[in-house]
């Protein structure tokens, strides 16, 4: 199958979660033989060469503000790719459905994977949040399938709009990476650090991990690995109100963010909104143990290979306490979340369920 991928900002991933996956998806996708192109957005794309992995590397100019960057690029995507002989077109991030009808006009079939429920986000003011619940409905009406990465949101589909969507997860396959230059370089010893992976925006509640940890009485350091584009004041804040004893790396990707990933104590997730977390699936992948906020969709993850807490502060506090004092019960839950992982959240499973997708709508 000739295959296109875009409405991410490209590969290789130096971003986030949908940029891991085009990249792990496509990859794989190639090796089977398939041919893959992938769309990028020409100011993030820093390599020059036309392939990556075995994947065509489209680039393609955007405006860059953020109500506009991500939903201008895919347009022109769209209009590229309607052009090119590709016989599906995979879409990521649900407010991209206002323009996914574009390739079917030429004979593709269309695969959107909506992510999570995308409104529920702090950082969108009022406009921006009925924009993206319309983008929601246009997602069960303009392409040819949705994918969904959880029940949770499956299940959301189902029941608002009476739309059926595959359910394909992401996967977690990592290499761990031994302590070295990176932990080095931040002052970090191997199991004294408690590690969040992730955006710094709002909804993802970091703050509720400082304020946290700047509660405990401990020698464990946090590490906060991430950064984000436009929630500058946010960040200030957070800098502003964290203990000496947090460390700020901003983004790390490769060997630097194996390296840290490998070594830590714990891991937490505490973000409120979303679906399935990529950066939580590698940590449980990396047997670290676990900790994640309540929600539906990280306690389907997670499963009984962690620990959660309830939304507050105090209570992301005691588990803390719990799990520091008690190193046995941590390692435990570790190798708990690696099995977890492994057994369930495989990029060569994802990759099935996606290929058998592609050739369900092409019939």
């Amino acid at each position: 199958m000739k295959i296109a991928m875009l409405g991410t900002r490209g590969i290789p991933s130096s971003y986030g979660g949908f940029e891991t996956f085009v990249e792990e998806l496509g990859a794989r996708l190639v090796q089977r033989g398939h041919q893959v192109t992938v769309y990028c957005r020409s100011h993030h794309i820093q390599i020059t060469d036309r392939h990556y992995r075995g994947m065509e590397l489209v680039r393609l100019p955007t405006i860059r503000t953020k109500y506009t960057e991500t939903l201008v690029h895919t347009l022109l995507s769209t209009l590229h790719a309607s052009r090119r002989d590709f016989d599906a077109v995979l879409i990521c991030i649900v407010g991209n459905s206002l323009v996914s009808w574009i390739p079917r006009l030429t004979g593709k079939k269309v695969v959107l994977n909506v992510d999570g429920l995308d409104w529920q986000r702090q950082k969108w003011p009022v406009w921006a949040k009925k924009y993206l619940r319309f983008a929601e409905y246009l997602a069960t009406i303009f392409p040819d399938a949705i994918v969904t990465d959880s029940r949770v949101i499956e299940r959301y589909y189902q029941d608002q709009y009476a739309k059926p969507s595959a359910c394909i997860a992401y996967g977690s396959d990592v290499q761990p990476a031994p302590p070295g230059a990176h932990l080095r370089r931040f002052g970090l010893d191997p199991l004294k650090y408690v590690l969040f992976v992730g955006r710094l925006v709002p909804e993802n509640r970091l703050d509720h991990l400082v304020q946290a940890f700047n509660g405990l009485d401990t020698e464990m350091k946090l590490v906060v690995v991430g950064d984000a584009s436009y929630a500058h004041d946010y960040i200030r804040q957070l800098k502003a109100g964290a203990g000496s004893n947090v460390v700020f790396t901003g983004y790390l990707f490769g060997e630097g963010y194996r390296e840290l990933s490998s070594s830590a104590y714990a891991f937490v997730e505490t973000s409120e909104v979303g679906g399935t977390h990529p950066a939580l699936l590698e940590a449980m992948a990396f047997g670290s143990c676990v900790v994640v906020n309540a929600t539906p969709a990280n306690l389907e993850v997670l499963g009984d290979a962690g620990e959660s807490y309830s939304g507050t502060v105090e209570s992301l506090r005691q588990v803390l306490l719990k799990l520091i004092g008690n190193p046995a019960m941590a390692r435990g839950l570790g190798q708990r979340a690696a099995r977890r992982a492994r057994e369930r959240y495989s990029w060569e499973e994802v990759t099935d369920q996606y290929e058998r997708l592609f050739r369900s709508i092409l019939g």
